[in-house]
């Protein structure tokens, strides 16, 4: 079971128990100097329906590998993956997926790069413009439509890239540490941005993050994997209400939610260090 009933937050946003994502006994290897390498090895992992999930985790064990098996970019070695409302073998181009890099392209105007994805799908260009246009406003970008990405800031550009996944109306979106190069102050406005499109969208949101903070804030539930072949060795439920704010970094119940996940990383760290040869 993945729920026992549906989860209304303090905000207009609902999570069902439905399992959008579920993933079990999945497992990845890779190949390198001819020798198999275990990247992830039997990962169980589900999202519900409207849920917003994190999974935190060391370098290299593993997180950006998963996503990109969700999002249909790779295949696993073992264990099942389900998308119930997606076949496995369609879901390449069916599940938004937004990188760390907004890999806007720089010949193209804001508009256009927002489009993309829509002409990908095979939209009108007329057509994708008209639905841009009426978005560009919630992603405070009305103003910088013509403008090039060289011209915008780091936030801009992040929110141009999430507009851009955003229309192509999925109803998972996978987030690859999209505000890991933004500095301290910009990171926090685009996390309550996020929050409230979000909460508008009633979506389903997986992020990758090395931002504890941010997980606590941001989720509903937070994982965390072990080191290389990565595994999930923690599942946090959050229990802080909704809308979240920022004062709430400060309670009590967002402490000790984050003493618990600095604890489970740290071990894993500690393992890390262990395994190098002196």
């Amino acid at each position: 079971m993945y729920g026992n009933s549906a989860i209304t937050t303090n905000s207009n946003h609902k999570t069902s128990n439905e399992p959008i994502i579920r993933v079990e006994g999945l497992s990845k290897d890779f190949v390198q100097d001819r020798k198999p390498l275990a990247v992830l090895h039997d990962v169980n992992f589900h999202a519900l329906d409207g849920e917003f999930v994190s999974i935190l985790g060391p370098s290299g064990c593993g997180k950006s590998t998963l996503l990109n098996i969700i999002a249909g970019l790779d295949e696993q070695s073992s264990g099942t993956l389900n998308l119930p409302n997606i076949p496995s073998e369609q879901r390449l181009g069916r599940v938004g997926h937004m990188h760390q890099n907004d890999l806007l392209l720089p010949w193209r105007s804001v508009i256009d790069n927002v489009i993309l994805g829509l002409e990908l799908q095979g939209v009108a260009r007329l057509d994708a413009k008209r639905r841009a246009a009426k978005m560009l406003d919630v992603f405070g970008l009305k103003e910088f439509a013509g403008e090039y990405p060289h011209a915008l800031s780091g936030g801009m550009r992040q929110r141009a890239s999430f507009m851009r996944t955003v229309l192509a109306d999925q109803e998972v979106f996978l987030l690859d540490e999209p505000f890991g190069a933004l500095d301290a102050l910009s990171r926090g406005q685009m996390q309550e941005w996020l929050l409230a499109r979000w909460e508008s969208m009633d979506k389903t949101i997986v992020l990758v993050t090395h931002d504890v903070d941010e997980a606590i804030f941001l989720s509903d539930r937070v994982y965390v994997m072990t080191a290389r072949p990565g595994r999930m060795k923690l599942v946090e439920q959050i229990d802080l209400p909704r809308p979240r704010t920022p004062d709430m970094l400060t309670g009590t119940a967002f402490v000790a939610h984050k003493a618990r996940l600095l604890g489970s990383i740290r071990e894993e760290r500690a393992e890390l260090r262990e395994a190098v040869p002196a």
